[in-house]
Formats: C-alpha cells, sequence, structure tokens
C-alpha cells in the first residue's frame, strides 16, 4: 500500500505493509532512530511523536493510518541551524535524562503537553507525562525540565514550520 507522510518537514510517498506500525516505518524506512521502540504495547511512551499537532505513541498508529499526516520526531525539533528547541534544551540544561532510552518520547510527550498547558505545575506535567516510563530517574529532573521549559513561553509547545521538500 502507499502512504505520503510529511516528516520533519519533508513529504514522500512509500511503499509499506498494511500492518506496518507508524514507529517502524520512521525507524526501517525514513531511518529516524531516535522514535525509539522499547515495547511496542504502548505501555512505555519511548516512540510518541507529533502527529498533526498531536502527541502519539507511535507504536499505536498503522503507517497508513498516518497517511497525509504531519509527523514531527525528535530529530525534526531543532532548528535548521541546530538551535535546540526549548524543549531539548532544558532537559539539557536540567539534566532530565540519563541513560536516553525515554528522552527522545519524554521530549515530545513534553511539547505535546505544553501545547495543551503552557504553564502546567508539577503536579499537571507529572499527569501528563504518565503515559511515558523513565527506569533511570525519579522524575524530579525530568518535572524541572518541562516547568523550565514553560519560561521560554509559546515556543515550549510548537513544532518548528519546517518548509516542505520533496525528498
Amino acid at each position: 500500500m502507499q502512504v505520503s507522510i510529511t516528516v520533519n518537514g519533508q513529504q514522500r510517498t512509500d511503499e509499506v505493509e498494511p500492518r506496518l506500525l507508524l514507529a517502524h516505518y520512521l525507524r526501517e524506512v525514513r531511518g529516524l532512530t531516535a522514535t525509539n521502540i522499547g515495547c511496542d504495547t504502548t505501555s512505555c511512551g519511548a516512540c510518541t511523536v507529533i502527529v498533526d499537532g498531536l502527541s502519539v505513541k507511535s507504536c499505536t498508529v498503522l503507517a497508513v493510518q498516518a497517511d497525509g499526516a504531519q509527523v514531527t520526531t525528535l530529530e525534526g525539533l531543532a532548528g535548521p541551524d541546530g538551535e535546540l528547541h526549548p524543549v531539548q534544551r532544558a532537559f539539557r540544561e536540567e539534566h532530565g535524562l540519563q541513560c536516553g532510552f525515554c528522552t527522545p518520547g519524554m521530549v515530545m510527550a513534553a511539547v505535546g503537553l505544553l501545547a495543551d498547558n503552557p504553564d502546567p505545575s508539577d503536579r499537571e506535567v507529572r499527569e501528563g507525562l504518565e503515559g511515558n516510563l523513565c527506569r533511570c530517574t525519579g522524575y524530579h529532573n525530568i518535572v524541572r525540565a518541562v516547568r523550565s521549559a514553560a519560561q521560554a513561553g509559546p515556543a515550549a509547545g510548537q513544532v518548528p514550520q519546517v518548509q516542505e521538500v520533496e525528498a
């Protein structure tokens, strides 16, 4: 089956099996390996991406369901000049990561959370990220990172506007 998906500003049409998960499409077809696969059961959130402005666990969506969609992965958050997105910067500055496996999904979920709630409390951050698991931290630095990113203003909840390029 053919799908046309815009990922990080690059629209491309690919032939995929109807049962291919979006997570596998991003990693195997598009070569975007920041989208981690931790469970394939929606339990961990390591595969979280932004689809048409919403934070989504990409192991819950078939690639064919994303046909025509705009998808942003961690690779698409930084600016074209390499400047980090406010959430990426805050995770780095506040030490909101350890081994890094959950970090891409956690960052993408945080962007989605901040799009919905630009100034969340600690409790709201914890509730907003409860679908993303980290086995290394106690979440304190992650919460601090999200709250710090919120100080950047509305940009923390936005994905970069990238000019579409036919690939």
